[in-house]
């Protein structure tokens, strides 16, 4: 199978359209998402998990863009939600809320009565007081509130500190022990039922051994709470998988599935997870349009036009993105190997954006060939985290963002206008005091 993003030639294409075509055609910055990968990877889920028919709730947080969403609820995805606001977007998307969780360290009581009213699934709770306010509500309401406490197993991820999620000191969820206190609680408590046991350890994982410790864990947590006369059928693992961001370090999710399923089918519970950048975070790019080139002592710059409020993982995270030219020179491979290595013909570069702050950055010291003002560039593995965490910091516009389906580009969100970002603003300069 052709890669949905790839070059014939010297030039890079999305499924069968070439980028530089759509870069004319709806301008730069712009995020284009590729259907194939979307929908192939949503399928390599449910194949690897097929013994447990896994519920699979698309992380809405990883890219909620309505396209993407629809496309997901016509492929027989649930959903995973932490607020409202996606509660909403999943609701106009046509998704199923009751195949929908919603997850969330700092739930309102009017997100709560909200979604109870929708019928989700079931709530991840993080913590005794969220469970005193979701009993509350769904009391008032004479609801039955379905929830699945967010256990810690306290095992090491190996990812970024920022998005690791699952040890002892996170902010999220609860260790066991506390967990197994916080459980005889529930049974007094008329507006709750617990039904299933959560889990998310962190994002960006790459090894398979964290997810074999910690649902070894939840096996047997799972009795305990049965004991306690819990009627526990679901096993929410959360998600985590890890992408190729480099080129090689990410596992088949057929490995992830080899240590999870035999945990989860003794276990005797129905399988739920909550991927996001496995399924999205391949399945986009981001395309940008060289400024300027500058020097500054030994320093060289490549300024274009995505910034850090289009795509903040650089600077946020210190993350790497791959990053190459749409149209390759003549002598340099479409695309290389190693894209950190000295590449015959290219020179160290930051590549920047317009944004007034040293952070604006995409990369740093990459090996590229020399551009000029116009060339485009192609930011991979953007499909996650990018256009979802965009900004109007500068007072910049938000990009575009195209869905290729083979020979066809659908554009599901115009660029944003000047007019977008002053008329929220304008009611203070039209009230007189």
């Amino acid at each position: 199978m052709t890669e949905p993003f790839h070059y014939r030639g010297p030039n890079l294409y999305c499924e069968e359209l070439p980028a530089a075509e759509l870069a004319a055609r709806f301008g730069t910055p712009l995020y284009v998402y590729s259907t194939a990968a979307l929908t192939g990877q949503l399928k390599a889920l449910h194949e690897a998990f097929a013994e447990l028919e896994p519920l699979v709730c698309y992380s809405v947080k990883a890219n909620s863009n309505l396209g993407i969403l629809k496309l997901m609820a016509d492929q027989g995805s649930g959903f995973d939600i932490v607020s409202v606001g996606e509660l909403h977007r999943v609701r106009a998307a046509g998704g199923r809320l009751d195949q929908t969780v919603f997850a969330g360290v700092g739930k309102t009581d009017d997100e709560i009565r909200a979604a109870l009213e929708a019928g989700v699934l079931m709530f991840n709770v993080e913590s005794e007081a969220e469970l005193e306010a979701i009993d509350a509500v769904a009391r008032a309401l004479g609801r039955l509130a379905p929830i699945a406490l967010r256990v810690n197993p306290d095992v090491d991820p190996k990812t970024h500190r920022y998005i690791t999620t699952g040890k002892k000191q996170s902010k999220f969820g609860m260790d066991i022990e506390r967990a197994e206190r916080v459980a005889r609680t529930v049974l007094a408590m008329p507006g709750l039922e617990m039904i299933g046991l959560h889990m998310h350890i962190g994002s960006q994982i790459t090894s398979v051994e964290p997810y074999g410790d910690a649902v070894a864990k939840g096996v047997d947590l799972i009795a305990r709470l049965r004991a306690m006369g819990h009627p526990i059928a679901w096993f929410n693992i959360g998600g985590g998988f890890g992408i190729a961001y480099r080129g090689g370090e990410a596992r088949p999710i057929s490995d992830f599935a080899r240590v999870i399923v035999p945990a989860v089918r003794e276990s005797g519970c129905r399988l739920a997870m909550e991927p996001g950048r496995v399924i999205v975070g391949n399945a986009g790019i981001l395309l940008s349009r060289v400024i300027f080139t500058k020097t500054s002592g030994d320093k060289a710059f490549l300024i274009q036009d995505a910034a850090m409020n289009d795509l903040i993982r650089p600077a946020l995270y210190e993350s790497f993105h791959r990053i190459w030219p749409v149209r390759v020179p003549d002598g340099l491979p479409a695309p290389p190997a190693d894209f950190e290595a000295a590449i015959p013909g290219t020179t160290p570069q930051d590549v920047v954006g317009p944004v007034c702050e040293t952070g604006d950055f995409l990369a740093k010291d990459r090996p590229l060939p020399p551009l000029k003002r116009g060339d485009l560039l192609a930011i991979f593995s953007a499909g996650a985290y990018g256009m979802v965490m965009a900004s109007n910091y500068n007072t910049r516009p938000r990009p575009a963002e195209v869905l290729v389906a083979g020979r066809n580009a659908r554009l599901v969100r115009r660029r944003e206008t000047y007019e977008d970002l002053l008329g929220p603003e304008r009611v203070a300069l039209e009230t007189t005091v």
